[in-house]
């Protein structure tokens, strides 16, 4: 492929699968700088599919900096009200979502004041545009975008060929039809989550190198993948690529310590080395090689934002892991290993969750939170066994291999 066939190619896959935007739907791309081509190509593949309208809102980090270091502290979680009407707009229109991840310069914000930096979100806006995502009223994907920035912080030199050729191969770019190779993964997918509904394990535990931590799951409890429908029934995939099989946990029952496995880009700060202790669920204890406090005053942004919110099981075959390659990008990095999240759940995660109160869900053991941040504790030394009822252990993942059946 010429680089315009294959960027071509990527914003199809994009906006005809992942997405899956139908005519006449609204389009709200979010966008960094630096993904300016591929921002112009999906705009053209959704306006040559129909779109009514293609509104691109880009972050830009070098001005997120210069808020954390000048704005007024009560202003830096402040939502404009046309950022509001935005997603109100998008939800009653039942429109669309792509966001496009790719930091180019992903440690730019670690030498600030991380309590400011983690708090420098539009809050009202995030809240309603997850909630929007959970009840399934809006087709939303995630996809990366090679840059230069990126490719420095993978490989050490801006070698965006090569980061492409790795994001081709996540993404299942090079298969003579990507389509239909989509189709029958995310059908494998699907089996595995099945297979998991079939056990209703009582709870999941990871144990490896400085890792034994015991993950309680709510009764009723369904297993999920990254392909999932509307409630208009509008199949999209979540992100892109999506490797995992997920639920969400009870947030009142996890204990012991777990210790990541890959690096951490987080708001600006790559955290490594990752460590944390939990006890009734929540989070306890935070240690790290670096980054340490952009986790913690995360976890201070709410209550919820403390206790987990998804637990997610990715074996050794992930076509995101045969690249060879640290992304440094949680939409890249979460699907090459097992995976947990504090912070939001998923109400789809929970049979009836979406009809749910929300006195009902905390009823559930369901974690509410105006963040979600995935960190990867899986790999070749990590097993992972599902807990019955009777506390007796079945193997899921064993050495690097799915052998549950």
């Amino acid at each position: 492929m010429t680089p315009a066939e294959r960027l071509d190619r990527y914003a199809r896959l994009a906006v005809e699968v992942a997405v899956n935007l139908q005519p006449g739907q609204f389009l709200r791309i979010s966008a960094d700088p630096e993904h300016l081509a591929l921002v112009r190509a999906i705009g053209a593949v959704a306006y040559e599919r129909g779109a009514r309208l293609v509104e691109v809102v880009y972050r830009d980090a070098h001005l997120k900096r210069a808020r954390v270091e000048h704005a007024p502290d009560d202003s830096l979680d402040w939502s404009p009200p046309w950022a509001l009407a935005l997603i109100d707009h998008m939800v009653s229109t039942r429109g669309a979502t792509i966001t496009i991840t790719g930091e180019a310069e992903p440690e730019l914000l670690a030498d600030l004041d991380q309590r400011r930096t983690q708090r420098t979100r539009p809050r009202l806006a995030v809240e309603k545009l997850l909630d929007a995502e959970n009840r399934r009223l809006v087709q939303w994907t995630i996809v990366g975008c090679p840059n230069e920035g990126w490719a420095r912080t993978v490989f050490g030199e801006p070698d965006v060929e090569r980061l492409w050729d790795a994001v081709i191969t996540a993404t299942r770019l090079d298969e003579p039809d990507p389509v239909a190779a989509w189709r029958e993964h995310v059908a494998r997918l699907r089996e595995r989550a099945a297979t998991l509904d079939q056990r209703a394990f009582e709870a999941i535990r990871f144990v490896g190198p400085g890792t034994d931590l015991r993950v309680g799951l709510p009764g009723g409890h369904r297993w999920l993948t990254g392909a999932e429908d509307t409630v208009d029934g509008i199949p999209h995939l979540v992100n892109v690529p999506t490797e995992e099989v997920f639920t969400t946990p009870d947030r009142r029952r996890a204990e012991g310590v777990v210790r990541s496995t890959f690096p951490l880009s987080l708001g600006g700060t790559i955290v490594r080395g990752l460590e944390l202790r939990l006890a009734g669920g929540k989070v306890v204890e935070v240690r790290a090689e670096s980054g340490v406090d952009a986790v913690r005053e995360e976890m201070a942004t709410d209550d919820g934002a403390s206790y987990l919110g998804e637990v997610a099981l990715v074996d050794g075959d992930s076509r995101v892991r045969q690249t060879g390659v640290v992304f440094y990008d949680t939409l890249f990095d979460e699907n090459a290993a097992c995976h947990i999240a504090w912070g939001q759940g998923t109400q789809g995660a929970l049979a009836g969750g979406e009809q749910m109160t929300a006195e009902e869900l905390a009823a559930q053991g369901y974690n509410d939170s105006v963040v979600h941040t995935d960190f990867m504790v899986g790999g070749p030394d990590v097993t992972v066994l599902g807990v019955e009822n009777g506390g007796a252990e079945v193997p899921i993942i064993t050495d690097d291999a799915w052998v549950l059946s």
